[in-house]
């Protein structure tokens, strides 16, 4: 009798887990996919960005503005160090603390490289120039950030600053609801715009 009790209980046991495996692991997931996919297919996507058809990004995710050789391209506003070279599979941070001496060596040699690109100061360099996200993939920067590659940016383009620095005003986000975090440049919607308005 016992053994038959037992036996049950696994037999049930086993419907129960193919029950909840069919609709936790396969309907749930499908039924939240297509709600997505009706209410902002834009964002179930991944909030890609395409131009001509084609997919140039993603609006959540940072890239690289880079030529063959892994170089800065200066007619476009860089991004945010990454990491994990923008990789969104292999998303994370360095795990080198504040006080590490490689991070301090890393940060002075990005400092050093974004001063001589962008012409500046290196203490006039701000620290997410130099300091990549916890993700690896921001794709904003500070309006300090963009403000220090203006004059580069439009050196290159051959047009004046100003007209860099409106398309700048054009892709800055204020804080969210108000308060929210801190003012932030769209560094793919920016780039879009300069080839846009100014041709590549």
């Amino acid at each position: 009798m016992p053994a038959l009790r037992s036996g049950r209980q696994l037999v049930a046991a086993v419907r129960l887990l193919l029950v909840a495996t069919v609709v936790l692991g396969i309907g749930y997931p499908l039924a939240v996919t297509g709600f997505a996919q009706l209410v902002a297919p834009g964002r179930a996507d991944g909030s890609l960005v395409s131009v001509d058809g084609e997919v140039v990004g993603s609006a959540l995710v940072g890239q690289a503005f880079t030529d063959a050789a892994g170089d800065p391209l200066p007619q476009y506003f860089q991004s945010r160090p990454s990491a994990s070279g923008y990789d969104g599979a292999a998303s994370g941070g360095s795990n080198l603390g504040p006080n590490s001496p490689d991070l301090a060596d890393l940060v002075a040699a990005r400092r050093a490289a974004v001063a001589a690109f962008d012409g500046v100061d290196p203490g006039d360099v701000p620290p997410d120039a130099v300091t990549a996200s916890a993700s690896g993939l921001d794709p904003d920067i500070s309006p300090a950030y963009a403000a220090i590659q203006v004059d580069r940016v439009a050196a290159a383009r051959g047009v004046a600053p100003a007209v860099v620095r409106q398309l700048v005003d054009d892709a800055t986000a204020g804080r969210d609801l108000g308060f929210v975090g801190a003012p932030h440049v769209r560094v793919l919607e920016l780039n879009l715009a300069l080839d846009r308005e100014l041709g590549r």
